[in-house]
């Protein structure tokens, strides 16, 4: 993990692009990847094809980033692999119990990362805007992931609190990777930067710590309200 309190390098907000671009591909990745998974531990046909079409869709949101990166004359492994020990690591870290936490995993982790690349993307081109808007996970199948574990609740109301406590946890570990990211890449150095200023050399560390907890207490707030259609606390 990188130090806090260091500054990193400046970099060029190509450089910045680039790099999402590479934390969202590799995100997408690793989601068709778990929720191939899913599908098949699925208690119902239904589910099985509902979580497979998911599957798909994310598969389709990685190979569209692998385009854009390829038309930037970038290699898309080099520009990615450096997000793969992290993301893996967390997903370790966060390996579900049951089929039902693992909806509520994808419910949780897509949601965060989808807010964290927005907030990311606002700063940089329009480009990076458009390919979040066209990767974020799509109302339709954030409110299945919902109705699905609602479902799961009114059928077992002893899951509500157990998915309740697994929900902070998985908030927790998406929030410590957001963290990380943000400071290895100065993202928060972006986002603090004043735009009727030029970009200068060494802004202020508190400005990114500032930028940093405001964008933490967003993406809280944000979870907050998505459990709560749940009928959870966050």
């Amino acid at each position: 993990m990188s130090n806090p309190s260091t500054i990193p390098a400046k970099r060029n907000a190509a450089e910045d692009e680039m790099a999402l671009l590479g934390l969202i591909a590799y995100q997408e990745l690793t989601a068709f990847e778990h929720l191939s998974s899913d599908a098949r531990l699925s208690p119902t046909l239904v589910d099985r094809e509902t979580l497979a079409r998911l599957a798909v869709t994310e598969f389709g949101h990685y190979e569209l980033i692998r385009e854009i990166i390829a038309s930037r004359g970038m290699d898309a492994q080099e520009v990615i692999e450096p997000f793969v020990a992290s993301i893996d690591e967390m997903h370790k870290r966060t390996k579900p119990g049951d089929w039902y936490e693992s909806l509520a995993k994808a419910y949780v982790i897509d949601g965060v990362a989808a807010d964290f690349y927005t907030h990311i993307a606002s700063e940089l081109t329009d480009e990076s805007r458009d390919v979040v808007r066209s990767v974020k996970t799509s109302e339709a199948n954030t409110e299945w992931l919902r109705d699905r574990l609602q479902l799961a609740i009114a059928d077992r109301p002893d899951r509500a609190s157990r998915l309740a406590l697994w929900g902070r946890r998985l908030l927790g570990e998406a929030l410590t990777q957001a963290r990380e990211i943000g400071e290895q890449y100065d993202y928060w150095g972006a986002l603090a930067q004043d735009p009727e200023q030029e970009p200068i050399e060494g802004r202020s560390p508190d400005r990114r710590g500032q930028t940093m907890t405001g964008l933490f207490a967003k993406l809280v707030e944000n979870h907050s309200r998505r459990m709560s259609k749940l009928g959870m606390t966050a």
